[in-house]
């Protein structure tokens, strides 16, 4: 068997194989609203495994993404993508093959992140992969969708406070008439959410993905802040006769996500609203005046870390403790291992090898799940993934992993 990279002129074929594991054809997978999807894939990052009779038989692709860490940096990752094998080849090594040769591809590129939306969750931790962001369906009947006035305000609340009069506006579009608008304000909010991913424009220009990007009909309710700048929107749509569905809020601050969620909480003619991405420790059900009104369902995984340099990974994102953790880490695939010493002063991060004792050893999957601060040191501990050598070492490492905001990933690909 080979594996080989890819060119523009493999695309039919690289989308036909990566199909047919599936059991997909290419007039049947735009049922979920994605559209063409693989119009945005870059053949340049694929990777097609060739029997020895000359068969396609597997793909791996990749996206060239920017994933905004802990502290504000944004940096390349690729994005894992296009990943199957035909069921005649499973179990003969085939997926290994393919993802041994990818992260070699991505070292050699220089890239010390990779991200992936795992199909299944028990695939690619042995790749290295640990899930590090999590997202839920919030689901709220009509009838019991009144939002509470708050209970306390300080008296100098500012324009950004959830609990102040929305002085902005909301209006409503067809999502095919502001998709510049819809990039923009997009592009903003992903800066400033760790976990998020850019979107790049040809994904908007090729209408790829999911909405608001596919063609799919969406109704837009554009919020613009008190000068008329737009700073946010819901993507929405009756997907049933009783219920509205709400792709995604982008929002620039609470205040603004406040505005939009009472917008579509108050659509008439709907028995519930269901928002398909919230993050688990969001606000919103608490904004209702029935808390038990919002029914929290799919609650789950979404992007999966995988660290290629420890040290570079651990000093490009931001830290809000002082203090210094010795980690033992150990990459099974690729069959390194190795201890290092974290020093973080004032919010930056020192890595550099070392022989001193560990305080947390653990699997390179279980730092991808803690790398963007979603995932707390001490619950790997107790769940028997991570071990903590002596007392306060899982406390010290929660001090220093957890970010200035939950990580959150709205992005699909």
């Amino acid at each position: 068997m080979e594996i080989r990279s890819t060119t523009d002129e493999d695309h039919d074929v690289f989308v036909d194989t990566l199909l047919a594991p599936f059991g997909l054809f290419r007039e049947t997978t735009a049922e979920d609203g994605g559209g063409a999807w693989w119009s945005a894939l870059e053949m340049d990052r694929g990777l097609l495994a060739v029997s020895d009779d000359g068969r396609p038989v597997g793909t791996a692709g990749a996206y060239s993404f920017e994933l905004t860490l802990p502290g504000g940096a944004l940096v390349p990752v690729p994005g894992v993508t296009a990943v199957g094998v035909l069921p005649s080849h499973r179990r003969r090594g085939v997926l290994t093959a393919l993802m041994r040769h990818q992260l070699a591809g991505f070292r050699a590129r220089g890239e010390f992140l990779a991200v992936l939306l795992a199909s299944e969750a028990t695939i690619y931790g042995r790749f290295g992969y640990g899930p590090a962001t999590y997202t839920a369906r919030l689901t709220v009947p009509h009838h019991r969708a009144a939002l509470a006035a708050p209970r306390a305000r300080r008296a100098d609340a500012a324009a950004t406070d959830p609990a102040a009069p929305d002085s902005g506006t909301v209006e409503v579009l067809r999502h095919a008439d502001c998709g510049e608008l819809l990039e923009q304000v997009y592009d903003r909010y992903r800066r400033t959410q760790p976990g998020a991913l850019s979107r790049p424009h040809r994904w908007w220009a090729l209408r790829a993905g999911q909405p608001p990007i596919a063609p799919t009909p969406r109704y837009i309710a554009l919020h613009r802040d008190a000068d008329g700048v737009p700073d946010g929107y819901a993507c929405y749509a009756k997907d049933k006769p009783d219920s509205l569905t709400v792709d995604e809020v982008i929002a620039a601050d609470d205040a603004v996500f406040t505005a939009l969620a009472r917008f579509v909480l108050e659509h008439d003619l709907v028995d519930r609203v269901v928002f398909k991405h919230v993050p688990p420790d969001h606000p919103l059900r608490w904004r209702l005046t029935d808390f038990r009104a919002g029914e929290v369902h799919q609650d789950t995984d979404w992007l999966w870390v995988r660290l290629l340099d420890v040290p570079r990974a651990l000093t490009a994102r931001g830290w809000c403790a002082d203090g210094e953790l010795v980690l033992d880490v150990e990459d099974p695939f690729l069959g390194e291992h190795d201890r290092y010493l974290l020093t973080v002063r004032n919010g930056r991060a020192d890595c550099v090898p070392t022989d001193r004792e560990p305080d947390l050893s653990l699997d390179v999957r279980d730092l991808g799940s803690l790398y963007l601060g979603g995932t707390a040191p001490s619950t790997l501990v107790r769940a028997g993934h991570v071990l903590a050598h002596h007392p306060g070492a899982a406390a010290r490492a929660d001090a220093l992993f957890r970010g200035e905001r939950s990580p959150h990933c709205l992005h699909w690909f």
